[in-house]
């Protein structure tokens, strides 16, 4: 039987961009860039050495997101990913971490699943917290922060690093795993790889779809909410230490006086 990766990617704004929140203090999306989630690449990589690796794989990569969160599908797709699977719901807007683990378990009992994979976590929310919420409503163990995986014999086994110690970890598919950004460095797409993703199938769902009331996820059903945000105030201008013979003594006292000494 074919081993089933499902991948769950998210498409995030550009970190390098001017990232600002919207008049309902939600992501300003307009405003920005987006992109496949940095993270996510790696958990793309390890699935497609997985697959590499079994006798017959498919990848299935997953999302939930607007429109142009497809951009997100198609990178990875162009990565090697077999097929993909876009929630698109204008009901889904400010839907929260415990909301998106909801619609990606449904998402992902529909789809089929025996081993799936995430990031560590998203480059804008950065909470890391999805991949546990997810195998807890799935009822599968979570082996999370692997910087190396692997699968054999019907067990997902990986090696996750600490600070003082490193342990081995395994459980028995059907699994949830988050990798590290330690886990090895994402392939690059090539040409040929674009040009098949283009082909590759992309099945999109609603909250219809999954058996999900609205009124269960977005700003309606978070269970975290934004009160009020304000913009980062402007850098103050620096000190500028002249060097003229007693440079190093200003330099000490200034870090002193900022209490890095």
């Amino acid at each position: 039987m074919s081993l089933r990766i499902v991948v769950c990617v998210k498409y995030v704004p550009d970190a390098a961009g001017d990232r600002q929140f919207a008049e309902d203090l939600t992501t300003d999306r307009e405003a920005v860039d987006g992109l496949l989630s940095e993270l996510d690449e790696y958990a793309v990589e390890q699935a497609l050495q997985i697959a590499d690796e079994a006798d017959d794989a498919e990848i299935t990569v997953l999302t939930v997101g607007p429109e142009d969160a497809k951009d997100a599908l198609r990178k990875a797709l162009s990565m090697g990913a077999d097929k993909a699977v876009h929630v698109e719901d204008d009901d889904l807007h400010g839907t929260d971490a415990l909301g998106t683990s909801f619609v990606l378990a449904k998402a992902i009992e529909k789809t089929g699943y025996d081993l799936v994979v995430c990031g560590m976590a998203s480059t804008d929310g950065t909470m890391g917290v999805l991949p546990a919420m997810l195998a807890e409503r799935l009822g599968v163990p979570q082996v999370t922060l692997l910087s190396e995986v692997a699968v054999a014999d019907g067990k997902v086994t990986g090696r996750r690093d600490g600070d003082v110690a490193t342990e081995q970890l395994e459980a028995q598919l059907p699994a949830v795993v988050s990798v590290t950004d330690q886990s090895g460095e994402a392939r690059y797409p090539s040409f040929k790889g674009i040009m098949a993703a283009k082909k590759k199938p992309v099945e999109s769902l609603d909250l219809d779809d999954l058996d999900i009331e609205a009124d269960e996820v977005g700003l309606e059903g978070a269970w975290t909410v934004v009160d009020e945000a304000a913009e980062r105030p402007a850098r103050s201008a620096g000190t500028v230490v002249k060097d003229e013979g007693e440079g190093g003594k200003q330099l000490a006292e200034y870090l002193a006086g900022q209490k890095f000494l």
